[in-house]
């Protein structure tokens, strides 16, 4: 069988090694980024659009890694993927966005002659650069049986149901994400306050209930005071919004979800909207004026 042409939209933080599997993997990709400059570094292995459109056109298969919903529409709708698509190609949306406009799309595909699949991702930067994602799919089983080699070259996918489950699973997602944080990032503010060392109790935990992906590279993270962004904090109060959205939709109340929406909310507008999203520790320590600090054995307080 054939290999797919590929096309991806978006060579970002997360798109830049999604591209270098899917060419370490033998596939023709062709990219396009808004800001060009940063397909620079494929020049030699992989073809170059100077527009979506043109991308599309040449693929087929179109997958988007973009930064919000807004965009998503913008490219596809405004800036004519979905028209320069051949019929009987694919769009797979492996952003995060809302799962309104995953199921609006779709159905603007159906009638196009187009598969659809809204993918999003979850792994981080880490994640993408070993090719394990947690990819969850909704959409078509036959679609998503048709695009899966390509999908299992950047992790491990999970069908969720019709179009916009996975947007949906991708807010569940964030909403673990983001309240673990800062369950996390206020024990360990609690452990050291008190006098013990965060990094003994972060590796105490690790083995008991309250081990989690989130405590074992985020914690550490604030432990070792480094918030270069894997998940910059404005992404991470952009899903939360979109969670709270979805809730309205659903008539469903969600305290922590809230709760730890205003504190990104807070954080981000202090000015750390780049830094990663384990940096909803700094708020914390602004808001208790003290600092998380290491204490080492035998150290006094």
């Amino acid at each position: 069988m054939t290999q797919p042409a590929i096309a991806l939209l978006g060579v970002g933080l997360m798109g830049a090694p999604m591209a270098s599997n899917l060419i370490r993997a033998g596939y023709e990709v062709t990219l396009w980024n808004r800001t060009a400059a940063k397909c620079d570094p494929f020049r030699d292995r992989a073809a170059i659009a100077d527009t979506p459109a043109e991308a599309a056109s040449r693929s087929d298969l179109v997958i988007t890694m973009l930064e919000h919903g807004e965009a998503v529409s913008s490219v596809l709708e405004e800036q004519g993927v979905l028209a320069a698509m051949s019929s009987g190609a694919t769009v797979v949306d492996m952003s995060s966005a809302p799962p309104s406009l995953a199921k609006r799309l779709a159905v603007r595909c159906r009638n196009l002659g187009l598969g659809w699949l809204d993918a999003p991702v979850s792994g981080g930067t880490a994640g993408a650069e070993a090719a394990q994602l947690s990819i969850m799919a909704g959409g078509d089983a036959d679609t998503l049986e048709q695009a899966q080699p390509v999908l299992d070259t950047l992790g491990r996918v999970t069908h969720i149901g019709p179009a916009g489950a996975g947007q949906l699973a991708k807010l569940a997602n964030q909403a673990v994400v983001g309240i673990t944080i800062g369950a996390v990032s206020e024990a360990l503010m609690l452990a050291a306050e008190g006098g013990a060392d965060p990094q003994a109790v972060r590796d105490a935990l690790m083995s008991g209930f309250a081990g989690s992906r989130i405590l074992e590279l985020h914690g550490q993270r604030m432990i070792d005071r480094t918030f270069e962004p894997g998940a910059p904090s404005r992404i991470q109060l952009k899903d939360l919004r979109m969670i709270l959205n979805q809730a309205h939709e659903d008539g469903l109340s969600l305290p922590l979800a809230q709760q730890t929406h205003d504190a990104y909310r807070a954080l981000v507008a202090n000015g750390h909207g780049e830094t990663d999203h384990s940096g909803l520790l700094l708020g914390l320590e602004h808001l208790n004026g003290t600092r998380l600090r290491r204490h080492r054995p035998g150290e006094d307080d």
